[in-house]
């Protein structure tokens, strides 16, 4: 029996960007050692006060059905974070509770495209953005930031591609660039958005690890307020990537609807996990703080090991928990050169390609593994690009 075309063309007809992840996964079950620097997965578990927070409240009965729109009072908790970050009121009607970043982008472009609209978004990208957008229906259509304005994107692109779009995904703190949108540039957004009637949906799961600049949520600039979804997660912030749980804010009349989506879809999060996250949020910085300082230190160490060549370029690493990487000094593109890095010295890195055409010749590198091997790995990797480099002079 033939299955939908919206679930057999999620990917495009294309690849879904994970080959050479799975390929490095199937090296590691054959018992090949490969050092994996690929996906955005924290080397630190859960703390466990957070898991001792979430077993107190299994094992005190709440394990039923919770709230759909998230407990109330991680909801305003939620609210309260978000007003006194962003200075914009918001309210426990602002606020939807998710499982994860993911499902919040999903049910946010549920909400704001129709089928066959065209919604927009900046390559590179995530590599899951373009088949969300296929889920609900949408087209997907790319802007690109180039490499030359360090993938900061333009308004005049956005604006040249916003034509009979009903929406914008924007990602600052940037996966995978790494790069910290700057004021300029979300308020040249912002205005593309308030001229083409735009919804602006903000993608803002690293917000806690912001190295150069300020984040800036879109949310909060002049006439964004009611046209803006920003989608927040437990998950990179608070090292709870398995506990799937995010936050969708946004204008009241959205988040109504919402719940009538996820009443009729997810129907919530389970309450001791949502208990959990409240614990974590009341913790406040410090813990925030603890998740973000391993990535912080391995970009100071990263950017002196690339000082000291003149193969690989580092992108401005000003958040998250990646670098991106330019190797095109070697002749190869960033998919052969990932390949050939595997193949050979057993480092298992994201091609650029894998991100969108913007990012080609280029790898992506999670600051994942402990602070020595990292070196390591990174050391091994400017040997190889300056071999590479020398047999393609």
């Amino acid at each position: 029996m033939p299955l939908s075309h919206r679930i057999t063309h999620l990917n495009g007809g294309g690849s879904d960007g994970w080959d050479l992840f799975n390929k490095a996964r199937a090296m590691l079950a054959r018992g090949i050692d490969v050092t994996e620097l690929t996906i955005g997965e924290h080397d630190i578990r859960t703390d466990p006060s957070i898991l001792e927070a979430m077993h107190r409240s299994a094992m005190g009965g709440h394990t039923g059905y919770a709230s759909v729109p998230g407990v109330r009072q991680l909801r305003e908790t939620v609210a309260a974070r978000v007003q006194a970050r962003t200075g914009v009121q918001t309210g426990v009607d602002n606020v939807i509770i998710t499982p994860g970043g993911q499902a919040g982008l999903f049910a946010a472009h549920a909400a704001v495209c129709d089928e066959g609209d065209a919604a927009l978004f900046i390559d590179p990208y995530y590599a899951t953005y373009p088949g969300t957008l296929r889920a609900v229906g949408a087209v997907p259509r790319a802007v690109q930031a180039r490499a030359e304005n360090a993938f900061q994107p333009l308004a005049a692109d956005v604006d040249a591609a916003a034509t009979g779009a009903a929406s914008l995904l924007v990602n600052s703190p940037n996966n995978p660039t790494g790069v910290v949108y700057g004021e300029d540039t979300l308020n040249g957004i912002a205005g593309v958005c308030q001229a083409h009637d735009l919804w602006l949906i903000s993608d803002e799961v690293y917000e806690t690890q912001v190295w150069e600049g300020t984040h800036v949520s879109p949310r909060a600039l002049p006439g964004m307020a009611d046209r803006t979804l920003v989608i927040g997660s437990m998950s990179k912030s608070h090292a709870m990537t398995g506990s799937r749980i995010g936050w969708i804010v946004g204008p009241r009349e959205a988040i109504a609807h919402l719940v009538d989506l996820a009443t009729n879809t997810t129907y919530g999060v389970p309450g001791y996990i949502q208990d959990a996250a409240l614990f974590a949020l009341n913790e406040g910085a410090p813990l925030e703080d603890r998740v973000a300082e391993p990535f912080r230190r391995r970009r100071a160490l990263a950017q002196r090991i690339l000082a000291g060549q003149n193969t690989v370029r580092l992108v401005p690493a000003q958040g998250a928990m990646y670098l991106m990487l330019d190797v095109r000094a070697t002749g190869m593109s960033g998919e052969g050169f990932a390949e050939a890095l595997l193949d050979t010295h057993h480092i298992a890195v994201m091609p650029g390609e894998s991100f969108g055409a913007a990012a080609a010749g280029h790898v992506r590198v999670a600051m994942t593994i402990e602070d020595d091997a990292f070196a390591a790995a990174l050391a091994t990797l400017c040997d190889f690009a300056a071999e590479r480099c020398r047999k393609a002079g």
